[in-house]
């Protein structure tokens, strides 16, 4: 049509495909720029189903070892600074700490984290019940402040 209308796309996608490429920055002297060290975190994190795979501890955590990490993914950071930094309990670090692990999203050696390449698909887990002493003992949070009382109580007698 030569009059200026347009026609309506019928592709949903390419009209929005074609939206986002036209968009100006909102505050265009506030671009971002890659100045000295960066992170990053590719789109297959969000779109592969691994940022709804994570629940809020393991996230925060997740997202302050990649921002403190070096090139090779290693985070020195030691537990108590993060726990401080982040405004979480020991107890949610570990949990949230072991999770990463078997969600195969970092490596720990006692010391050094390393944040992994992302593994082929993200690791779901169900939700498991406690059916033993060493499930309570390592999950059951009441199990856990109960020996830690018992523990310090012991300490100090």
């Amino acid at each position: 049509m030569g009059d200026g209308v347009q026609e309506p796309t019928s592709n949903h996608s390419e009209s929005q495909e074609a939206h986002m490429t036209n968009r100006k920055p909102l505050v265009g002297d506030r671009i971002r720029k890659i100045e000295g060290s960066f992170v990053w975190i590719g789109h297959r994190f969000l779109r592969g189903g691994y940022f709804t795979s994570l629940g809020h501890h393991e996230l925060i955590l997740y997202f302050f070892l990649i921002l403190v990490a070096d090139r090779q993914g290693l985070s020195y950071y030691h537990y108590d600074k993060i726990c401080s930094l982040l405004g979480i309990s020991l107890d949610d670090y570990i949990v949230a700490r072991n999770l990463l692990i078997d969600k195969d999203l970092v490596a720990f050696d006692g010391t050094f984290f390393q944040v992994l390449s992302l593994p082929r698909s993200p690791v779901i887990q169900s939700a498991k019940l406690l059916q033993n002493q060493d499930d309570m003992k390592t999950f059951d949070r009441a199990t856990i402040e109960q020996i830690m009382n018992k523990q310090l109580n012991r300490d100090h007698e």
